[in-house]
């Protein structure tokens, strides 16, 4: 492939909006996968992210932004479950399951009764390669918020997650965080409403962090590692996306399992190659 065919897709504006909302989009996401998959709150993720189905059609009903409706639903997911998970016998995955297939299915009934000349297939499946000036300044607001608050309180929530008995003792408001990082998983999926959209956004709140956790020893590592791959990946995938003639979303979350995999399999084999070292000492 000659230079000029490499450089190619960067010469399109929609391509070129399409590589800028990876950035501002992969940023969010990595960070908080990490404290997602550390959390056990992988679940929580692909609930939220389905449960805000419906806000997202009763913000287009009654003429509202979409993402107001997109966010009020995703916190009355997290709400709701966390409420029935402490005052229930019922583990809290069983709770998610209910709470975000039920959201979930009362947003495909409300999608499929309205009658209307535009499409909001791109609020599940995401469309990159139409995404605008607004949309850049949506998905920018909502990274730089969610980035700022993992970076400036980064080590509460880090406790919080490790040991919630150790942060509330230590003094931290535990609801506080629990809450907040609810909220800001919400509004990372906000953010994430045009580019990859509801069904795909799933991939960028687990795999990242998932796949740190295979490469790194530290967590100030692991943050590093996840925003390196996310980032990655998605710039490598929408590239990618031009020449195959395919949507960009799912090549994206292609590349990130094959790194997972990859990731696995040198754990696997670094973890054998201990165990035959210390099977020779002994």
């Amino acid at each position: 492939m000659s230079l000029d065919a490499a450089l190619l897709p960067f010469g399109f504006p929609f391509m070129q909006n399409a590589f800028l909302i990876c950035i501002l989009v992969a940023v969010p996401t990595a960070l908080l996968s990490c404290y997602l998959v550390l959390k056990g709150w992988a679940l929580m993720g692909d609930a939220v992210s389905h449960a805000v189905l419906p806000g997202v059609v009763l913000a287009w009903i009654f003429n509202i932004p979409l993402i107001i409706g997109a966010f009020a639903a995703g916190m009355l997911c997290s709400v709701a479950t966390g409420y029935l998970s402490d005052n229930s016998r019922i583990k809290q995955d069983t709770v998610m399951g209910v709470v975000f297939s039920g959201m979930f299915g009362l947003g495909i009934v409300l999608y499929t009764s309205i009658t209307t000349n535009e499409h909001l297939d791109h609020v599940l499946f995401g469309n990159m390669l139409g995404v605008g000036t607004e949309d850049l300044v949506t998905s920018g607001v909502i990274g730089l918020i969610v980035t700022a608050v993992l970076v400036l309180k980064w080590r509460d929530f880090l406790l919080f997650v490790f040991d919630p008995a150790q942060a509330q003792t230590s003094g931290l408001r535990t609801s506080w965080l629990h809450y907040g990082l609810l909220a800001l998983l919400s509004l990372t999926i906000v953010g994430t409403l045009s580019s990859v959209g509801l069904i795909l956004a799933v991939a960028l709140l687990v795999t990242p962090g998932a796949i740190a956790f295979l490469l790194a020893r530290s967590f100030g590592r692991m943050l590093v590692v996840a925003t390196v791959v996310c980032t990655g990946a998605m710039i490598a995938g929408t590239y990618a996306s031009f020449f195959l003639d395919s949507a960009p979303a799912p090549t994206i979350v292609l590349i990130l399992t094959a790194v997972f995999i990859l990731a696995l399999l040198r754990k696997l084999g670094l973890q054998r190659a201990a165990s035959g070292r210390m099977s020779q000492v002994a």
